[in-house]
């Protein structure tokens, strides 16, 4: 192997020579999510001391990730990060009861934060909001990737989610950077909320969609384009294809018929 290409490896390491590994960063929203449940946790805590002691670990544990980034005050942010915990806890208390509420299948709310993927994925979607919002590189998109990874779900830190929130199964979800989702939304598995465009141009524009309250999205459906509003208390039926907006109230669904001889579909658009 050529000396100058392993020298340019070897300043490719220099550079990053603070980088947080993954496995510290799974660390990090492992353990936040063991503390704040205890049925994700491996050993719920016995004392209020070690739970305060726990979280006064952990915000020195993010002050030493966030060491890296040159133009952050670390311990500033790790702070500012730890006084927002009990709203984030009160957002996930939410995101578990839509799915507890919303889900036939749940048996405990419990259940729900130890073994939903849609819930894992929601959860590690607020904390890398957050950190987004406190300015932070790198580490929150390495969270959502980490529960992409395990999930299927792959949510961007960047987009704007509401209350309420729910992926009833999960696997095949993508949420995009720019979309918007309101409050009291439901979204089945294999849902696409995407862009009409990947041009590079684009990166500063909205490029997904909008979608309003109390909307339900079923399996499969893809919805496209930075102008692309669901109206409220719309329902989307399994697998349409939307690049233009739809009213409030409406159901968009595939209508099978016959013609010309051959099984074909249509979108049909109905109100409520």
């Amino acid at each position: 192997m050529k000396e100058s290409f392993v020298n340019r490896i070897f300043d490719a390491h220099k550079a990053c020579d603070k980088c947080p590994t993954s496995d510290k960063i799974e660390h990090l929203f492992q353990t936040l999510l063991g503390l704040l449940f205890p049925s994700f946790s491996s050993e719920p805590v016995e004392q209020i001391d070690q739970l305060k002691t726990g979280f006064e670990r952990l915000q020195v544990e993010m002050a030493d990730l966030l060491s890296h980034q040159k133009d952050l005050d670390s311990k500033h942010v790790a702070h500012e990060f730890f006084e927002f915990i009990p709203k984030l806890y009160d957002q996930l208390l939410l995101d578990i009861e839509a799915t507890y509420s919303g889900d036939p299948a749940a048996r405990s709310r419990d259940e729900v934060v130890r073994s939903y993927p849609g819930f894992y994925a929601i959860a590690a979607y607020r904390v890398s909001h957050m950190l987004l919002l406190l300015n932070v590189e790198k580490i929150p998109r390495a969270i959502t990737e980490l529960a992409h990874s395990k999930t299927g779900i792959d949510i961007h830190p960047a987009a704007h989610i509401g209350e309420h929130f729910c992926i009833d199964h999960g696997t095949g979800v993508v949420i995009g950077e720019t979309t918007i989702i309101g409050n009291h939304v439901k979204i089945y598995q294999g849902v696409t909320l995407g862009a009409l465009s990947v041009d590079k141009a684009q990166s500063q524009v909205k490029r997904h969609p909008t979608i309003e309250d109390h909307v339900i999205i079923y399996a499969g459906a893809t919805i496209l384009g930075g102008e692309t509003i669901i109206g409220e208390s719309s329902v989307i039926g399994g697998n349409v294809w939307l690049t233009k907006s739809v009213p409030p109230n409406s159901k968009i669904y595939y209508q099978v018929g016959l013609q010309n001889s051959r099984e074909s579909t249509k979108p049909s658009i109905s109100q409520k």
